[in-house]
């Protein structure tokens, strides 16, 4: 079933395999709309980042995905797209606890458990992109996880309340336009800080792990291409990072 909503169009779905697959579809048929969303109740086949999988009880949560025409974003900088959908998700769930952190690259988390992830995925031409779809899952009124997901957490189990998905849907197109707009004036720099100040683990020495093994250190940076950057404790070696190539650990070995 579709609808219209403003002057963008949106897409709603009981039921999909991806919302990612289904508006790259869409967009491969007809031109869209800036703008332009699909939302389901239910994918069977939803993804994240690096091949992940991302489990989601019907109609509990919100899972939509979002369609953008960045502009001038070359592909080794396409890591902006990111920091814009992460921090308006972040700034989304402020709204209704504290605690909420974006934990590199691109989960949402509260204190140690995560409440939200994404997808994003580019079409390039000439080292240029030419339009992003951005995937989220926000997990909202889900009480029950698969005991195989290791640190899930919900906004009902936070607030002990049940949460109007639309409510949080339309809070979050604010602020993503916001932050969008600030992108298109240029203000690249004030969402890089803003960024890096919401990270999860900002701030001090932690545990991670690389191919190497182990190690304490301190987030440095994250470069426009996504890279982390870590420097250790012990040495103050900058150690640069992309995406499953490092973890954050909790605990030190044993």
């Amino acid at each position: 079933m579709e609808q219209l909503s403003k002057d963008r169009r949106i897409v709603r779905l009981e039921e999909t395999e991806s919302t990612n697959v289904y508006l790259k579809q869409l967009l491969r048929e007809q031109q869209l709309e800036e703008g332009s969303m699909v939302i389901t109740d239910f994918q069977t086949g939803g993804r994240g980042q690096m091949g992940n999988s991302w489990f989601s009880s019907k109609g509990e949560n919100l899972l939509f995905s979002l369609l953008i025409y960045p502009q001038n974003v070359r592909a080794n900088e396409q890591f902006i797209i990111s920091r814009i959908a992460s921090l308006a998700v972040k700034n989304t769930l402020d709204r209704f606890t504290d605690d909420i952190r974006i934990k590199w690259p691109n989960d949402i988390y509260w204190k140690e458990q995560k409440v939200a992830g994404m997808l994003i995925e580019n079409d390039i031409e000439e080292k240029y992109i030419t339009n992003s779809v951005i995937g989220i899952g926000i997990n909202v009124n889900q009480q029950m996880f698969p005991p195989d997901l290791s640190n899930p957490v919900s906004l009902r189990q936070i607030t002990g309340s049940i949460q109007d998905r639309d409510y949080i849907l339309d809070i979050f197109q604010r602020e993503f336009f916001l932050l969008y707009r600030d992108f298109q004036k240029g203000e690249i720099k004030v969402i890089e800080d803003e960024y890096m100040l919401d990270l999860y683990r900002v701030n001090g020495y932690y545990w991670y792990e690389d191919k190497n093994g182990r190690f304490m250190a301190e987030i440095d940076d994250v470069l426009p291409s996504g890279h982390l950057v870590l420097k250790t404790m012990d040495t103050e070696e900058e150690r640069t990072y992309a995406f499953k190539e490092v973890a954050f650990i909790n605990e030190p070995e044993n």
